[in-house]
């Protein structure tokens, strides 16, 4: 598996020779396309090659660009990434929808284990605590909306009673950046196999075209949560350079899943392809979820 993350941060031309990716700015730098997992173009003022569009699109290569505030705008998703995506896209069309239901509540139920892990990490034991009584709660399709119930005491638990995720505050600002990064590692994983983002389990915006991606990368936000308080607050008080490049780090640290250890960019892919799997065959028992003990 590929695992280097690539982050152009300055103007650069960026080209393609002999499989590797050449990154022209006042030094010329090379890697080679087998490494690359996720190329981040964070300036505006960069170029691109047509070639090496090709080459990254035809190698599944998670290609993000960012806007003039440096935050990911748009990524580079080919329209056929699998050799049997037309029967893939049935499958999904056709996906039972009671099991659908099924799959949602366990997806629930581990985001839900895995919040209160990141509560007793911090010290929130009573906190942590009531979250395993709602994931015992769960039903099918969350019917009760445990989901809903314990971020309002997660999020309250870690930043304050006060705290809301529609405030314009520098947590929330970090907390989008990171959530930003998992949901394009996400994307590529869906499309890679074959399938089409904008149809949820759960998410059903008919203007969010990621709404499957919305619903299978629920149970890793925690892990993006309990990194993230780990980081320093920039002097300035804003999110900067370091500290956005430090979030993507995060795809680099390691996790276990099924007890095995792997790169959290590595553990998703697995994580994925699992219950894309689990549901064409309608089979709880080949989800692999990362594993509680981050």
């Amino acid at each position: 598996m590929s695992w280097r993350t690539v982050v152009v941060s300055s103007r650069a031309k960026l080209e393609l020779k002999n499989n590797y990716l050449v990154i022209r700015n006042e030094k010329i730098r090379r890697v080679h396309l087998d490494e690359i997992s996720v190329l981040l173009i964070e300036n505006t003022g960069s170029a691109i090659t047509a070639s090496l569009l090709e080459a990254l699109w035809s190698r599944k290569i998670d290609v993000v660009f960012c806007d003039r505030k440096r935050n990911p705008g748009a990524q580079l998703i080919p329209y056929y990434n699998s050799h049997d995506c037309s029967a893939r896209l049935q499958s999904q069309i056709h996906w039972n929808k009671n099991f659908v239901a099924t799959i949602w509540a366990e997806i629930v139920r581990q985001k839900i284990l895995n919040q209160s892990r990141v509560l007793h990490l911090t010290g929130n034991e009573e906190a942590s605590d009531l979250l395993i009584r709602y994931s015992e709660e769960v039903q099918p399709d969350d019917v009760s909306n445990r989901e809903g119930h314990a971020a309002k005491v997660y999020f309250n638990a870690l930043f304050g009673s006060s705290f809301s995720r529609k405030n314009d505050c520098y947590e929330n600002h970090i907390l989008n950046y990171g959530y930003g990064v998992l949901l394009s590692v996400v994307n590529r994983e869906i499309v890679a196999n074959g399938y089409l983002t904008q149809l949820g389990l759960f998410h059903s915006n008919v203007y969010n075209q990621f709404n499957l991606s919305c619903d299978l990368m629920e149970p890793v936000r925690p892990i993006f949560d309990l990194e993230i308080l780990g980081l320093p607050l920039p002097v300035s008080g804003e999110l900067d350079h370091s500290t956005k490049i430090a979030v993507i780090g995060i795809l680099n640290r390691n996790v276990r899943i099924h007890g095995v250890k792997y790169t959290l960019l590595n553990a998703i892919a697995i994580y994925v392809h699992s219950v894309l799997d689990a549901l064409d065959g309608n089979d709880t028992s080949i989800v692999r979820f990362i594993d509680n003990e981050f």
